[in-house]
């Protein structure tokens, strides 16, 4: 099995906020922040296995601080765990303001990306060689990430019709919504 390591596909990507990129409130749209996020787990899944990557799920997406029209934000990732076929992609988005030299943490997420070859099948993907304690410790959160993500999974497969009419209307006993049926 081939090794890789987790420095050889770090990537930062660095962009300035254009207003093109503002929404309705005069940030930048979560959409733009999205699809760059997208790009950077892209670039960083193909440099690890050398192949074509496809976005599988995305985790964690919170967004802790507005991004304004000026900044300079910048996404930096390294691949944090891999499977098979997959690899979790850690992202942690930055801002800073040029005019203030005021820096930001904007959120931090997980890009499950997934290696294809040219036949569009999913591939092997190269192992990790973890050099520093920061990389084992984001290896075994990639762990928890990926149990996790199947337990979700298996939760939303579950078929809630297995309960009754008033299971599920106490369910929702304490919760914003008024059923009507």
């Amino acid at each position: 099995m081939q090794f890789k390591k987790i420095t050889d596909s770090e990537t930062t990507i660095t962009e300035l906020m254009l207003p093109s990129y503002a929404n309705f409130g005069g940030k930048v749209h979560g959409g733009i922040l999205l699809s760059l996020m997208d790009k950077v787990a892209y670039v960083t899944a193909t440099k690890h296995c050398a192949s074509y990557c496809v976005t599988v799920a995305v985790d964690g997406v919170e967004f802790l601080n507005p991004v304004e029209v000026g900044d300079l934000l910048s996404l930096k990732a390294s691949v944090n765990y891999v499977g098979n076929t997959s690899m979790i992609v850690g992202i942690r988005v930055e801002t800073l303001n040029p005019k203030t030299g005021i820096s930001q943490h904007t959120n931090s997420c997980y890009f499950t990306m997934a290696a294809k070859d040219d036949n569009e099948n999913l591939m092997a993907v190269p192992g990790l060689e973890i050099e520093t304690q920061t990389q084992l410790r984001r290896f075994c959160e990639g762990i928890a990430l990926k149990k996790m993500s199947k337990q979700k999974r298996e939760l939303l497969k579950s078929n809630l019709t297995q309960f009754s009419f008033e299971e599920l209307k106490a369910a929702c006993a304490n919760e914003k919504c008024r059923i009507q049926l």
